[in-house]
């Protein structure tokens, strides 16, 4: 079987577009594996849930931008922390004010209960018995550092010491990475949206499985970064500075 891998699609829908037409190219798929933050942060979440809902073979866990996304709960910058330094009060009000639009957009067209109801972890068995664990940022977790290319053996050992999984893809990290640690492979796909890759590209990986093993492929596709600049300011979208700063990095 062949499955796409694919991680932090982030609300760019145009980016999406773009990896899913490049691996319609690529011949058959069975299924695709995605492993968290859907909608946040960028113009078009609805269009990235309705792109998703078309696609054969349909896995989604929740990362932890989609936790905020229905809870209510934040990343930093804190009330308290801005309390204490008045510099972080501008990116509070911007996280704020992102995460309360993501949270109307996708209310409003009936998306709010499906993704609270996203489990946190997809555990499958592979036709060779392998088992596989998709997470978002580690085992059992959505948030924290999430697995680095360079992470320390001994920090790795502390997310990941109870994990009987043998194949454990993740995202978060934005970074594509594949790390093999006491018997088990770790792999990272890197982000469809939000890369930190240094030419922003949209990356995604393919896993093909059968009796006798399985291999992973990674890639990367382009897409029009200026198109989804308009897109965040013919929106006047929230977040948009942070997000065009970032996609303007070529």
């Amino acid at each position: 079987m062949r499955i796409v891998l694919l991680a932090d699609i982030h609300g760019n829908a145009l980016a999406l577009e773009a990896v899913l037409a490049d691996i319609k190219r690529k011949g058959h798929i069975d299924g695709y594996w995605i492993l968290g933050d859907l909608v946040a942060l960028g113009p078009d979440p609805n269009g990235v849930l309705e792109q998703l809902m078309r696609l054969p073979g349909l896995q989604v866990i929740r990362g932890n931008t989609d936790r905020y996304v229905v809870s209510g709960d934040r990343p930093s910058p804190t009330l308290e922390e801005a309390r204490e330094d008045s510099r972080l009060l501008p990116p509070l009000v911007e996280v704020a004010n992102t995460f309360a639009w993501t949270q109307g957009m996708v209310t409003a067209s009936g998306w709010l209960q499906w993704l609270k109801d996203l489990p946190v972890e997809l555990s499958i068995s592979l036709p060779d018995g392998s088992r596989f664990l998709g997470v978002h940022a580690s085992p059992g977790r959505d948030d924290g550092p999430g697995i680095a290319p360079e992470m320390k053996d001994s920090d790795i050992q502390k997310f990941f010491g109870s994990c009987d999984a043998n194949l454990v893809c993740m995202g978060h990290t934005h970074l594509p990475m594949e790390r093999r640690w006491n018997g088990i492979h770790l792999v990272n796909p890197g982000a469809v949206s939000l890369s930190l890759t240094p030419n922003r590209n949209a990356c995604y990986a393919i896993l093909e499985a059968a009796k006798e093993g399985y291999s992973i492929s990674h890639h990367e596709v382009s897409f029009d970064h200026q198109h989804v600049i308009d897109q965040l300011n013919q929106l006047g979208h929230p977040g948009r500075a942070f997000l065009i700063r970032h996609l303007s990095v070529r």
